[in-house]
């Protein structure tokens, strides 16, 4: 198929001599001479190869296949002014929607001051968080639900690129009142001693964990398992046993309860980073709050 090669002047050229069937008040209208205005009208019917006016000296006037081609013209310069109108409106960061998908940890701890930041400059912006697994997560940034997702894994798909911002140590999270809670490290081997509970083997943080301590001659085994770190969290503030948490998921420092501990003998630690759909360019929205998650990251 030939390519059909004429610009938007051309065509808004055409327009405007069709609405006012005269070429002196449609060059009046858009700003040109008359002949500049002819020129563009010729090479739109060369290209096309076909006469879209019937011209004399006195009228103007569209033959069958110009008011035809009027009808498609319009609606082609419709739509395009109103994509325009919504890119630039959206380039301006006056309004929107950005879905963030992210694991609960990054939630608590990044996106607060972020989003603050964020609404202040741009406040008819929504902002919708799915705080998910990191399963969750990571599909829905596969499948478009999300803009962009905050998650510990991803750097296996290759549709995805994964831009590291976060790396942080697992520690155990003890009760202020537990024996334990007055060391400064605890090894992973001690934990065989004590009641240790787990997220269940279906998430991201507990194959992290079982991946780093399978060389281990000894491993601490579960006794409750639940799906989520901030339950397990719970089962520790009310004082039913351990548990090793990403560094993020503990509360602030001084926390009236709960205290966490490094784990040593290994060390396991997981980077936390911005996962995005590769060749597909966020908006303009999504990229600011892309960009300001990865500055506090930096900060901290």
């Amino acid at each position: 198929m030939a390519r059909i090669n004429f610009d938007l002047q051309e065509l808004q050229a055409f327009v405007a001599v069709s609405e006012k069937l005269s070429f002196r008040a449609a060059a009046e209208d858009l700003h040109l001479s008359a002949p500049a205005l002819s020129r563009r009208i010729e090479k739109l019917e060369s290209i096309l190869g076909v006469k879209l006016f019937e011209r004399s000296t006195r009228h103007v006037v569209l033959t069958n296949v110009g008011r035809t081609f009027l009808d498609h013209s319009r609606s082609a310069l419709d739509e395009l002014e109103g994509a325009m109108l919504g890119i630039a409106d959206l380039a301006a960061q006056r309004r929107g929607v950005v879905t963030v998908a992210c694991v609960p940890s990054a939630a608590y701890y990044f996106l607060p001051a972020v989003i603050a930041k964020f609404t202040k400059s741009y406040p008819q912006i929504r902002v919708r968080i799915l705080d998910e697994s990191a399963n969750t997560v990571l599909n829905a940034v596969i499948n478009r639900q999300a803009d962009f997702g905050i998650n510990f894994i991803g750097t296996q798909e290759a549709d995805l690129e994964f831009e590291p911002v976060f790396t942080e140590r697992f520690v155990l999270a003890v009760h202020k009142d537990h024996h334990l809670s007055k060391r400064r490290k605890v090894r992973w081997e001690e934990l065989c001693d004590e009641r240790f509970m787990s997220v269940g083997k279906s998430s991201g943080n507990r194959v992290l964990i079982d991946s780093a301590l399978a060389q281990s001659a000894r491993r601490p085994s579960s006794f409750f398992e639940v799906a989520h770190v901030s339950s397990l969290l719970g089962l520790v503030e009310a004082g039913l046993g351990v548990a090793a948490v990403p560094q993020l998921a503990l509360p602030a420092k001084n926390h009236s309860t709960l205290k966490g501990i490094p784990l040593i003998e290994p060390e396991v630690s997981r980077t936390l980073g911005l996962l995005c759909k590769k060749h597909s360019p966020l908006s303009p929205a999504a990229k600011v709050l892309y960009e300001l998650i990865k500055k506090e990251a930096d900060r901290r």
